[in-house]
């Protein structure tokens, strides 16, 4: 995981939650801690990440995370085991 990777794990854990946060960086965070990702048709995702499966719609019009997705982004991290403690490459 590089120095953006690490940055856009931060900003998904920050507390209060952040709007700012661009799918796009959510995805490549997401292929640098070696999840399968899958085109579902339209605007869906199926990741898998640490054995566990979850759908995500990618946000639109805009490119933001909306924050009922950042809590289940969340969730599904803690469920993936994955921290800040995750090492950097």
């Amino acid at each position: 995981m590089n120095k953006k990777h690490r940055q856009t794990l931060e900003s998904i854990l920050a507390r209060p939650d952040r709007k700012d946060i661009h799918w796009d960086d959510f995805v490549s965070l997401l292929k640098a801690l070696g999840a399968d990702i899958t085109e579902r048709g339209g605007s869906i995702l199926g990741i898998r990440l640490n054995g566990r499966y979850a759908v995500f719609h990618r946000p639109h019009p805009g490119n933001e995370i909306y924050l009922s997705m950042l809590k289940r982004i969340r969730r599904y991290l803690a469920e993936c085991d994955i921290s800040l403690e995750v090492k950097d490459d």
